[in-house]
């Protein structure tokens, strides 16, 4: 698995786990993205996650498709 750092702007407290999936480009659009979550394609912290709308916070890691994202 190789992991990606997902840095947040200064501004940012929370980045949502559907645009992570969407600016992995694993899938093409924020609907892709929706569905592979609603479909249970995606681990937050080690466990699936069905909310798309999930605040991924600081120490956050979400895993999909081989790539493990890391919010710092």
């Amino acid at each position: 698995m190789k992991t990606e750092k997902i840095t947040l702007r200064p501004d940012e407290e929370f980045i949502r786990l559907d645009c992570i999936i969407k600016m992995s480009g694993n899938v093409a659009t924020g609907g892709q993205a929706k569905v592979v979550i609603q479909n249970g394609e995606v681990k937050v912290n080690g466990e699936v996650c069905t909310m798309r709308g999930k605040k991924m916070r600081k120490g956050d890691k979400a895993e999909f498709d081989g790539t493990v994202f890391e919010v710092c």
